[in-house]
């Protein structure tokens, strides 16, 4: 796209014509989902991150000045959006994690309370992520079969045995075995 004609549908944009803008959106998606992929290396993210890109940058469209290229304005946007969206993770993660400890420690309490002994294997068990804690729960807790436990979790069979085989692993390795 010409520079000129760019400036043109900007500053049609900013007077509120909703096809200016949109011309422009298209123009420059590929662009910055490219960038945010590259950023994030996930495609959901960075479509979302796209999506609230432009819609912040249709909202602000009229804070443009023009000093830069609309291009460097929308990856600084795009830019502070991956960054806030990094920061909600990890605070999420954080989050998640104080749930999973102050669960793991009511189980603990209610275990001791009733006379009977947390070991090794519970707490190894604990430490496991949800996606290889779950199948080994529903298969050898509960008694599932791999191919319920596919059906459960919307996952292939293959996938359901890899995790409890992982997950395994994982425990026995801790413990030593």
């Amino acid at each position: 796209m010409e520079k000129q004609d760019e400036q043109q549908l900007i500053l049609q944009a900013k007077e509120g014509d909703d096809e200016a803008f949109t011309i422009l959106f298209r123009h420059y998606y590929s662009f910055l989902y490219k960038y945010l992929l590259k950023l994030s290396l996930q495609h959901d993210v960075s479509e979302d991150l796209v999506q609230e890109t432009f819609l912040k940058g249709y909202v602000h469209l009229r804070s443009f000045q023009g000093r830069s290229a609309f291009s460097t304005w929308l990856i600084s946007i795009a830019s502070r959006l991956y960054f806030d969206h990094q920061k909600k993770s990890k605070r999420e993660k954080r989050r998640q994690k104080q749930v999973t400890d102050d669960t793991i420690r009511k189980i603990q309490w209610d275990i001791s309370v009733r006379g009977e002994e947390w070991s090794v294997t519970l707490d190894l068990f604990s430490k496991l992520t949800p996606h290889l804690r779950t199948p080994i729960l529903l298969h050898h807790y509960y008694g599932y079969t791999y191919s319920e436990i596919a059906k459960i979790l919307h996952i292939k069979e293959g996938t359901v045995k890899s995790r409890v085989h992982k997950g395994l692993q994982q425990i026995r390795k801790e413990c030593g075995r």
